[in-house]
């Protein structure tokens, strides 16, 4: 098996392979443990059912670096974020092979394309969200988020693009993308995690409610409903204490919601109830990463085992009909359809 053998390659010259994927396929981050510089990249073909670990560093002859947190395709180029390392890997989507980078960054999160010319990055870090040009990889600004330090995942509707703040926080900031200036905020529970919108142009996040001892505070968490409009809570279901709700996504046609919370949870975005019963129940698992396709909307979910082994990503109909599982890298945590 391939990923055994590289997962242990940390020391000396790794060698560069060629690679020619067709067609459709997946990638999927894999965090790799906190200061071990073991993150990595797996390729996964959904037609052949063939996995590929450590692409990156198999294409590249070099390690991706420390805890990948998140990637984006753009125009045949995707950006791969390493959060401890500050920097992103801008790869070939065809070969893998890296065309070049961002550097210099405290503790980059997620991007977002406004243009050709103009992405935001966020950061768990800086009390700053970074600007730059995809097409030079130049930084062309900073955005003051006004002491937040913890930006994430961003939507957008008309020009305002939308980011939580996770760590010790619970606002939604709201920033003018002519301006690249923050407006306004919305105030929610402890710690909104992650951040969708909707087909009727709702944005949804759930909140983890901190943890026991936590100077910030500790409450039972919630999953909320946001119209983008008017930027008010429209609807809130709440946890019981102790929850971890987590990895809010969409379908492709964006009218169904899914998250883990201990199980996998599924729910029309227009429903006021909360269903009875999971998507995926709970089976010792530890559901950690979870996407949908958006042309299929097949689901896939990552399980980490224990942080420790290769992880696991099972392969589900929107019927929740189990089609495949392959093994993946450490701690697989974010996707992104190619």
């Amino acid at each position: 098996n391939l990923f055994f053998c590289f997962s242990c390659m940390d020391y000396g010259p790794i060698e560069t392979e060629d690679f020619a994927p067709t067609g459709d396929g997946l990638f999927i981050t894999n965090e790799g443990n906190f200061m071990y510089g073991n993150a990595s990249l797996s390729y996964y073909d959904p037609k052949t059912k063939q996995v590929e670990n450590e692409v990156f560093a198999r294409a590249n002859g070099m390690k991706l670096g420390d805890v990948a947190q998140s990637m984006i395709i753009r125009d045949g180029k995707g950006y791969v974020v390493v959060n401890n390392s500050g920097v992103i890997f801008v790869i070939d989507v065809n070969n893998f092979k890296v065309l070049g980078n961002i550097k210099g960054l405290t503790s980059p999160r997620y991007i977002y394309f406004l243009s050709d010319t103009k992405a935001y990055i966020t950061d768990l870090y800086a009390p700053v969200i970074t600007v730059f040009n995809p097409q030079t990889l130049e930084k062309i600004g900073r955005i003051d988020t006004k002491g937040h330090k913890s930006t994430e995942q961003m939507v957008q509707y008309g020009k305002y693009v939308f980011t939580n703040c996770w760590s010790y926080d619970n606002k939604i900031l709201v920033i003018d993308s002519e301006k690249d200036e923050v407006v306004d905020s919305i105030t929610l529970g402890i710690q909104p995690t992650s951040l969708v919108i909707d087909k009727y142009n709702k944005i949804w996040t759930v909140t983890d409610g901190g943890y026991e001892g936590s100077p910030y505070g500790y409450t039972a968490p919630s999953l909320y409903r946001i119209d983008a409009a008017t930027r008010k809570v429209e609807k809130e279901f709440k946890f019981k204490k102790g929850d971890w709700p987590s990895e809010v996504n969409l379908n492709g046609t964006r009218d169904t919601l899914y998250f883990i919370n201990n199980d996998v949870w599924c729910l029309d975005v227009t429903t006021n109830r909360f269903p009875l019963r999971p998507f995926l129940p709970y089976k010792g698992t530890l559901f950690y990463g979870l996407t949908v396709d958006p042309v299929t909307s097949e689901v896939y979910v990552a399980d980490a085992i224990d942080y420790v082994q290769p992880g696991v990503v099972y392969r589900f109909t929107p019927q929740a009909v189990p089609l495949d599982t392959f093994r993946v890298g450490i701690i697989p945590g974010a996707f992104c359809f190619k």
